[in-house]
């Protein structure tokens, strides 16, 4: 019997840093992992290639909200320990628009590796926006 699927529509992204909750995300790029493969040719055997996994490779996180009062501030207290950082377990999740989880995803070791705020030009009226990227040594889903 296949349980009920709840989709993710108007999805907000919770991020927690070691139980310490950094807010929500309006975008999430890069989850994922890829196996890195090897070609290996065999000596007399003309028909095909091996391809041998070797490792695995994961991209660096990429989330991205709109600035609002006090979003940055838990975000640059982490990071400004980063000379003296220890990598922590990020939990990201998933919420739909009345809040319910609809996935969850587990990042081991990660570090942070750029915060970047919003560009402040007064020609482009938009609404302001920050990153916050980061690496990681492992993906498991929550």
């Amino acid at each position: 019997m296949i349980e009920d699927t709840k989709i993710a529509v108007g999805v907000s992204y919770v991020v927690k840093i070691d139980g310490e909750q950094l807010g929500e995300f309006s975008s999430c790029d890069g989850l994922g992992v890829e196996v890195v493969m090897e070609s290996r040719e065999e000596g007399g055997n003309n028909s095909f290639v091996w391809q041998l996994p070797t490792r695995l490779k994961f991209p660096n996180v990429k989330l991205s909200r709109p600035v609002g009062s006090g979003t940055s501030q838990p975000i640059l207290a982490w990071i400004s320990k980063a000379p003296n950082i220890t990598p922590s377990t990020a939990v990201i999740e998933a919420q739909n628009a009345i809040g319910e989880k609809i996935a969850g995803w587990q990042l081991s070791q990660v570090v942070p590796v750029r915060w970047s705020g919003p560009s402040l030009t007064p020609d482009q009226p938009k609404v302001l926006t920050e990153t916050l990227e980061l690496a990681h040594h492992g993906i498991s889903g929550e």
